[in-house]
Parts: C-alpha cells; sequence; structure tokens
C-alpha cells in the first residue's frame, strides 16, 4: 500500500460495529499518534446509534470514503460482511475470512486483519519460547479464528479446538486444517479437556467466559498443571479467573492485553506507514484498562 506516514497531514479513522461505544482502541490510538507528532482523530462509528444495519457495511465505507476517512477498524458483527465491498484483501484477511482493518488508499478499500497477527505479536512478547508441540484453542467463534491461525502460523503441530457446540469446532478445526496441512487440526468437546490438557503444552481460551459481564472459569480448575501455559484474550478484566487461577497452578500464563495492544499497534502501522512504539502502547492500554475498571 502507498505510505502514508506525512506528519503533516491529518488522519480520520473510525471504528464500525454495534457496541462500540466503550472501546479502548480509540483512546489508544490518538495517544499513539500524539506522541508521534500526528493529528490523528479517532471515532467510534455505532451502527445501533445511528440505526444503521450490519448488512449496510458498503454503505459505510462509502459514507466515510466521502468524508475523508483514511482508515475503518471493522469489529462485531462486521468482520466477514465487508469483504464483498472491498476492492482488494490481503492474503492473511482473505484466507480467515474476516477483516478488521479498512484503508483508503489511492481511492481504493483494502482489507486486512490484525486480530491474528496481534496475537502472534504478543505470544511471542509474552510467552518466549512456549512448547509448541500440541495445544488446545477454546471457542471457535471470530476470535477462535484468527487465533487458531496464529497459532498454526507459530508453528503448533497438533492443535485440538474446543466448542460447547461440537459441530462449529469441527467447522473450524476443517477450516484451519486445509489452510495448515503440515500440521494435525481436530475438535472436540468441552468435556474431553480432562484427557486433552494433561498432555498438551498451552491452552489458548477465547470465549467471553471471564469478562466482567461472564465471570467465571472457562473449566475446571483442576485440570492446570505446570507444564501447561494458559493464554487468555479476555482483557476486561485484565487478570481474569482463569490466569489466577493457572498461576496458582504453576503455569506460565499471558492475558489478553497482550492481543489487544498488538492488534492495534498493526493497525496503526498499517493506516499511518509509521512504526509505533509498542511498548509504550501497551503501557498506556494497561493504564487505561486499570482506569475503567468497574
Amino acid at each position: 500500500m502507498t505510505s502514508k506516514s506525512d506528519a503533516g497531514r491529518p488522519y480520520l479513522v473510525g471504528l464500525v460495529g454495534t457496541g462500540v461505544g466503550p472501546s479502548l482502541t480509540p483512546a489508544l490510538h490518538m495517544a499513539e499518534a500524539r506522541a508521534q507528532g500526528l493529528d490523528y482523530v479517532y471515532r467510534t462509528i455505532d451502527l445501533n446509534t445511528f440505526g444503521v444495519a450490519p448488512h449496510r457495511i458498503g454503505d459505510v465505507l462509502s459514507w466515510a470514503q466521502t468524508l475523508g476517512y483514511d482508515a475503518l477498524n471493522i469489529t462485531h458483527p462486521c468482520k466477514q460482511l465487508v469483504i464483498e465491498h472491498l476492492d482488494d484483501v490481503d492474503e492473511t484477511a482473505r484466507t480467515l475470512g474476516a477483516v478488521n482493518t479498512v484503508v483508503f488508499d489511492g481511492g481504493r478499500t483494502v482489507g486486512y486483519n490484525t486480530d491474528t497477527t496481534g496475537f502472534a505479536h504478543g505470544f511471542a512478547e509474552g510467552l518466549p519460547a512456549a512448547p509448541m508441540a500440541a495445544a488446545v484453542l477454546i471457542g471457535a467463534g471470530g476470535a477462535g479464528s484468527a487465533v487458531g491461525d496464529a497459532l498454526l502460523r507459530m508453528g503448533v503441530a497438533h492443535l485440538t479446538v474446543v466448542d460447547l457446540d461440537v459441530d462449529r469446532a469441527a467447522t473450524l478445526a476443517w477450516q484451519l486444517a486445509d489452510r495448515h496441512a503440515s500440521a494435525r487440526v481436530d475438535a472436540s468437546s468441552l468435556d474431553k479437556l480432562s484427557v486433552l490438557l494433561p498432555d498438551s503444552d498451552g491452552v489458548v481460551h477465547a470465549t467471553p467466559t471471564g469478562m466482567a459481564e461472564h465471570p467465571g472459569l472457562p473449566f475446571d480448575a483442576a485440570l492446570l498443571h505446570p507444564g501447561l501455559w494458559v493464554a487468555d484474550i479476555v482483557y476486561r478484566p485484565i487478570d481474569t479467573a482463569l490466569l489466577q487461577a493457572a498461576r496458582a497452578a504453576g503455569c506460565r500464563t499471558l492475558d489478553g492485553g497482550h492481543m489487544a495492544v498488538y492488534q492495534a499497534v498493526d493497525a496503526f502501522a498499517l493506516i499511518t506507514g509509521r512504526t509505533p512504539d509498542a511498548e509504550r502502547m501497551s503501557a498506556h492500554f494497561r493504564d487505561l484498562v486499570a482506569r475503567t475498571a468497574t
């Protein structure tokens, strides 16, 4: 894409989805932009607030482009819906079938997925040299798809996808296996975790369980063991019940802030053509989480 690293120009960016009002992403982007001396405005575009149905995401793209936006971050429920309205889609995003960043580049709309790259970068930072022979992914939704792809690109040899909906787990496992022929990918049910976790190197939790609105543990803490690394993509709260239990069991852990920060880091780079300071963005993000904790 064309570089947009001209510090003298203003940037206008939006976050499109439903229920996006409380998102920390705008503040995170704008704080990094200020630190880099950029004139950068980031607004939320809540489809519910404006009475716009998700299937009209193509219209939203057109309106944003006409109004001078440089880029949009796309979230639930439009990550899949937006693809057919784009001029071009990055290979990773096309493979995943989901876009979370759209850059308006010389009159063209180009889609990317920084959820999967964000998880990979955050994992490398927070769990360096973690063993990757076998891992379990809990959650086969959109986040699970991005995480599963990242895990396989990072070298997991055997990935088991687990979900309450076993059919959904099987579908995602098939899709991942089709894209990563050198790895073994299969599906299972939550009640099989007692068999899966003892022989696994790590587990990634990618469901809403543990969020402030959905407190609790996604599985029995007695299944945790010191040889297991545990990653959670939930970041509000940043220290989930799962991570607390994992540390108590002697596990290495990775909180959801790593993925949240690095998907923003990657998106910021795509939008501006500039390299953001990931450490600075991480510190600001954690300060935001602490200040907005309830």
